[in-house]
């Protein structure tokens, strides 16, 4: 900018430049700038409508950040009602839904349907105009709702103008979506929450539904929501004939459509869908309820019509709840790899989508007196995926005033030594470290998949290891021998051999591997990779003053406190020195750096994979630029099959995606090595 007058100009540039990114990134999903220089554009943008408030519109990038709060939210008529869906519980329901479809039409004919995962978050209606958000509303009673658009701004992959893919935008457009909120997102808005004394979210809904209704809508923007959007209520300009089209021209608007929609199906693919999907659920980033089933002609849907309450071209197929109601027995204390001191809930055996479930996690002391947990209550308990199921909250309504209140023990439980509390910290500890409990979890840490990756080494094995006082460290993993481990409970000649073979194979490890291996407090995968890219070698490391770490940008005091602690240690050191000199060899970063010949080619693995586990095919494709995703879309550039894959075979057929098999997948990873 040479003057004032270029200002305008200038702020005008880059809302069209962030716009674009924005665009690029979370429909196309192939970002043309990274995350830092985005952030460096939208920094200077908000800078400047601060120094030139007059040149701030409605339509900014800058509406992220949120705007002042208001005094209470405006309602807004639907101008088509935003009705319920009727819920289905059995495939003979679902049947019985095509029966009444079929006579309402009058034909015997087989119907197409587009079915979809129902995202368990808020319905939401967006309305445009010329490509500009308008307004955004919630569902509320399905005739009127509550306008949120400043907190719908807030939504990153919320286009506040519509891109367009080679095509003339639409004159008016109403939109609908669901906001969500991830299940990782969800874990760490908690856990903050946790820290800040702050009431726990029950589950992602309500985080997503009170993250959307704050008045401010700067406290939404710092709430990690996303949408996906699955239907048009209306639309000048253009023409559309079926639901799967209209989804075809959201996407190409610039709004996130869910990738593993399935269009024009019939009823026997819908009832696969839903197995599939039951099957799956648990590895999918946000959470769902079920699927839900559309007819997908629109002429169809104007002649089925609605009753009162809800369409009658459409059904959600639930799935079995994932929370339920039973009786808190007991609570028993666990001690972790670091001395943890963890209550776990021992619970009346409940069914919860599928799997009984008889503990799950309380966290910590201070947990327990917040959620007011007594002994004998009953409580709702949430499972979701692989996650340790956990008590939500207490029924207090059932109290019989026979509960009885938990005490954190002041020994541990397992070696009687004395427990610990840091000022400041939720967490008790046993401060043995000679403690068998730490000794076996620090092993089965050691031995796990982001750190050895020693295949057969679980957790009764272990077990069994420590209680014959056979190994009291990691580094004894190293000395085991065939003969002392064919006599154990479980295990004959052919398992030793082969998790000796296993141990031998896991002693070439990364540098960053490693360090997460040693199970320092506080270093995680992420942070041991932060480490690893610094240092480049160990020596560096052991070398290394704590003011060093804390000068690396990721690693705070805390961090740099807590290896130099763990470095400081005699023990610790002798430790590391015992399992180098065992014949483990670290690869450091720098010496078997791959060509990146696969940058910007996006993999998606679906079925077992026999040869290769999905982690080492993950890391094969990351070490040479590419990416690996959970889901196809237009985007991805191959799809990996294994045995018995999933609905992404299909999802890949319908978009043409080229399929490669487990040992064309070798060859592509072989040859650019």
């Amino acid at each position: 900018m040479n003057n004032n007058n270029d200002i305008p100009s200038y702020i005008e540039s880059l809302k069209q430049k962030l716009h674009h990114h924005n665009y690029r990134y979370h429909v196309l999903n192939d970002p043309e700038i990274s995350d830092s220089e985005y952030d460096k554009m939208m920094q200077e943008l908000i800078s400047l409508e601060s120094s030139n408030p007059e040149l701030l519109t409605q339509d900014s990038p800058s509406a992220r950040v949120g705007a002042p709060p208001l005094a209470k939210f405006e309602n807004v008529i639907h101008s088509i009602p935003m009705l319920s869906l009727d819920n289905a519980f059995s495939d003979e329901d679902i049947f019985e839904f095509e029966k009444r479809i079929k006579k309402i039409l009058n034909t015997c004919d087989k119907i197409l349907y587009t079915v979809e995962p129902k995202i368990d978050g808020l319905a939401v209606e967006l309305t445009y105009e010329n490509g500009k958000l308008l307004k955004g509303s919630t569902r509320g009673d399905g005739l009127r709702g509550e306008l949120i658009t400043e907190n719908i701004k807030t939504i990153s992959n919320v286009p506040i103008i519509l891109q367009g893919l080679s095509m003339e935008i639409p004159s008016y457009i109403e939109v609908r979506g669901e906001v969500y909120i991830g299940k990782d997102e969800f874990k760490t808005l908690n856990n903050i929450r946790l820290q800040e004394g702050q009431p726990l979210f029950a589950n992602p809904r309500n985080a997503a539904s009170g993250s959307l209704r704050q008045l401010d809508s700067r406290i939404t923007a710092k709430r990690p929501l996303k949408i996906f959007f699955y239907n048009i209520s209306q639309i000048n300009d253009i023409s559309l004939e079926s639901h799967s089209e209209s989804l075809i021209l959201l996407e190409k608007l610039g709004f996130t459509i869910n990738p593993i929609i399935k269009s024009k199906v019939y009823i026997e693919d819908v009832l696969k869908y839903y197995r599939e999907l039951s099957e799956v659920r648990d590895n999918l980033p946000y959470e769902i309820d079920g699927i839900v089933i559309k007819v997908d002609n629109l002429n169809f849907q104007k002649d089925l019509g609605t009753t009162s309450k809800s369409p009658r071209w459409a059904i959600a197929y639930k799935f079995k709840a994932i929370q339920e109601t039973t009786k808190l027995l007991n609570i028993e204390v666990q001690v972790g790899r670091t001395g943890v001191l963890t209550p776990v809930a021992h619970l009346e055996p409940v069914n919860i989508a599928g799997v009984i479930v008889s503990r799950a996690t309380l966290h910590n002391e201070d947990e327990i007196r917040r959620k007011d947990i007594k002994i004998g209550d009953f409580v709702l308990v949430q499972r979701a995926g692989d996650v340790i199921p956990e008590v939500v909250k207490v029924i207090e309504s059932k109290r019989t005033g026979e509960e009885k209140n938990f005490e954190m023990p002041r020994v541990c439980p397992v070696c009687s030594s004395s427990v610990f509390k840091e000022e400041g910290e939720a967490h008790a500890r046993c401060i043995n470290i000679n403690c068998s409990a730490q000794i076996k979890e620090r092993i089965r840490h050691f031995a796990s998949k982001g750190a050895f990756d020693i295949d057969g080494l679980g957790e009764k094995l272990v077990e069994q290891l420590v209680d014959k006082k056979i190994i009291s460290s990691s580094a004894d993993i190293f000395n085991l021998k065939t003969e002392t481990l064919k006599e154990l409970e479980r295990m004959g000649e052919k398992s030793a051999q082969n998790l000796i073979d296993a141990i031998e194979k896991s002693k070439m490890i990364t540098l960053n591997r490693f360090l997460y291996a040693l199970g320092i407090r506080h270093i995680g995968e992420h942070i041991a990779k932060i480490l690893s890219n610094h240092f480049k070698k160990l020596d560096n490391i052991l070398n290394s003053t704590q003011e060093t770490f804390q000068t690396i940008y990721g690693i705070g005091s805390i961090v740099g406190d807590s290896i130099k602690n763990f470095l400081k240690s005699d023990e610790n050191q002798k430790e590391i020195k015992r399992i180098l000199n065992s014949g483990v060899q670290i690869i450091e970063e720098n010496s078997h750096e791959l060509p990146k010949l696969l940058t910007g080619k996006i993999f998606v693995l679906t079925g077992s994979l026999n040869s290769i586990s999905r982690s080492q095919a993950k890391k094969s494709i990351e070490d040479l630029g590419g990416k690996v995703s959970g889901s196809v879309s237009r985007n991805t550039d191959y799809v990996v099959l294994g045995d018995s894959p999933g609905s992404k075979l299909d999802r890949a057929k319908d978009l043409g995606i080229k399929i490669i098999d487990e040992e064309e997948f070798k060859k592509i990873i072989e040859t650019r090595i």
